[in-house]
């Protein structure tokens, strides 16, 4: 499996490529961060942001996109920026059929550290062993990507049973449903003789 982990933000969007499967150990194909810069308009900036994503596409070919949910904070323009970019690596990856899968900061930390309150240092030191990398990445954004990349490769497993169970079911319940509507649509069409009653009997005589 390889997957491409997108941290999003304008000023700077982390994007790692991680290839593995869950069990085995995993290797490190590319990281980096695609920047703009703050004095451009926001079209711009995402249009470089796309750019970048599209590049990274290109190159190195994943199976998914794993991108990081956006979650609420104090600073609304920050989370604004965050959904934007965000959208852009949800958008370029539909645009070539890629699955996109978002994972919350704290599943993310939880994945790769044992806790979901670990610290970014802690997130980079983890993502540095798991790598067999020499340092972690910098900045930040970089190691977050991996991050998410081998988030989504270890949580793959469990989700696809998950979505498998759910759609089994789905398909089990609706079954059921037919086969009713089709039993009721029977009952009501069919409609029941009656035998015809037996007429007198006519008895013949003579009139005197």
């Amino acid at each position: 499996m390889r997957v491409l982990g997108v941290d999003p933000g304008l000023t700077r969007c982390g994007v790692g490529v991680v290839e593995g499967v869950a069990g085995r150990p995993l290797r490190m194909l590319g990281v980096g961060v695609i920047r703009t810069g703050a004095d451009l308009a926001i079209g711009d900036r995402l249009v470089l942001i796309e750019r970048g994503i599209e590049e990274w596409l290109d190159a190195h070919r994943p199976e998914f996109v794993a991108v990081e949910r956006v979650f609420s904070q104090h600073n609304v323009r920050t989370v604004m920026g965050t959904a934007q970019a965000s959208a852009v690596a949800m958008l370029c990856a539909a645009r070539r059929g890629l699955p996109v899968a978002l994972h919350t900061p704290s599943e993310v930390k939880a994945a790769v550290t044992g806790s979901g309150r670990a610290d970014k240092a802690q997130v980079g030191s983890m993502v540095t062993r798991l790598l067999r990398l020499d340092a972690p990445p910098k900045p930040a954004d970089a190691a977050d990507a991996l991050a998410l990349a081998i988030c989504h490769i270890w949580r793959a497993p469990a989700t696809n049973r998950l979505q498998q169970a759910v759609a089994a079911h789905r398909t089990t319940n609706s079954a059921r449903t037919t086969s009713t509507a089709r039993t009721k649509t029977s009952t009501a069409g069919t409609t029941s003789t009656a035998r015809p009653t037996s007429t007198a009997r006519t008895t013949k005589g003579r009139i005197s």
